[in-house]
Formats: C-alpha cells, sequence, structure tokens
C-alpha cells in the first residue's frame, strides 16, 4: 500500500469508526469488548484489498456480518463438551443455579434502602464486626444490628429463595 492509500484508508476510519462501532455493538448484542474486537478485525481483513475496493464501507460491513457469524458459529460448537458420565455439583447446585442466585440477590438487594444495603454488604459480604459497621456508618451498634434484622427479613420476603443460604454463598 502506497502513501496514498494509506492515508485514504487512515481518512475513512478516522470517519467511518463511530458507524462502524455502532453496527459491531448491535451485532454482538451490546458487549463493547466484542464490538470493538468485531471493528477491528473487519479493518485489518479489509486493509490488505484496500486499493482494490469500490465500495470499502459496504464491504467493511459485508465482513464484520461474516466474522459475527463465524465468532458465533464457533461459540456454539465450544459450548457444549461431549463427556461420558454427567459431572457432579456439590449439594446439587451447579453453576447456572449460583448464577441465577446472584441475579436474584443483586434484584433483592437493589429493593433495599440504601443504608439497609450497606449494613448488610459490610456486615455479611465484607464480614465486618458489626462495632467496625457501626464506626464506618457512623450510626450505634445497636442500629447495626436492628437495621441488619430488618434487612435480612426484608430479603427473605422479597426473595424467598435466598432464605436458606448465607449471603457469603451467593457472591462467592
Amino acid at each position: 500500500m502506497d502513501a496514498a492509500e494509506e492515508r485514504r484508508f487512515r481518512e475513512f476510519v478516522s470517519a467511518r469508526a463511530p458507524a462502524l462501532m455502532r453496527l459491531a455493538y448491535l451485532l454482538t448484542g451490546g458487549d463493547q469488548h466484542s464490538a470493538e474486537d468485531l471493528v477491528q478485525t473487519a479493518l485489518a481483513k479489509v486493509v490488505t484489498r484496500w486499493g482494490r475496493l469500490d465500495e470499502p464501507e459496504a464491504y467493511v460491513r459485508q465482513v464484520m456480518y461474516r466474522q459475527q457469524i463465524s465468532w458465533w458459529r464457533l461459540a456454539w460448537r465450544q459450548r457444549e463438551t461431549s463427556v461420558a458420565d454427567v459431572p457432579e455439583h456439590p449439594a446439587g447446585r451447579t453453576g447456572t443455579h449460583e448464577a441465577e442466585l446472584r441475579m436474584i440477590l443483586r434484584k433483592a438487594l437493589a429493593r433495599l434502602t440504601p443504608r439497609q444495603r450497606a449494613v448488610l454488604v459490610l456486615r455479611y459480604l465484607e464480614d465486618l464486626p458489626e462495632d467496625e459497621v457501626a464506626r464506618v456508618l457512623g450510626c450505634s451498634v445497636g442500629t447495626v444490628r436492628s437495621t441488619a434484622h430488618r434487612s435480612l427479613a426484608r430479603l427473605r420476603t422479597t426473595a424467598p429463595e435466598l432464605a436458606d443460604l448465607r449471603l457469603s454463598e451467593v457472591i462467592s
């Protein structure tokens, strides 16, 4: 590629990068990092043919579509692994189950007040003693105890799936 073609390519990339990123973002289902990878991969493939292209943007878009389909097919093939015996999960819990519990916990915590959330996070997830939580939040130990009690009761009513678990088990 000579200097004039390189300059034309750089101008094309700087002018069309936002539109290409928007397209890649939609193609990847809203994954910013995958979108950046898709644009970069497509441009790396296009630069080798730059001097021979009549409509460079149409070609870049076509490369992006095809590359995303290739990645999707590759991911689909790699999703399943055949094994002779089904692997055992401790206590009947699977990775999917744990992920669901984390999402339930996040939604349940979002329903609490900021103070209730802070008490639960500091006390049970950060494993701070009650007096340390009280010092951090600027309240009494009694307030921490009562807030934790009420917050846990509210979590149990809004997310009964979490009733049998310790919060630290869901997060880890």
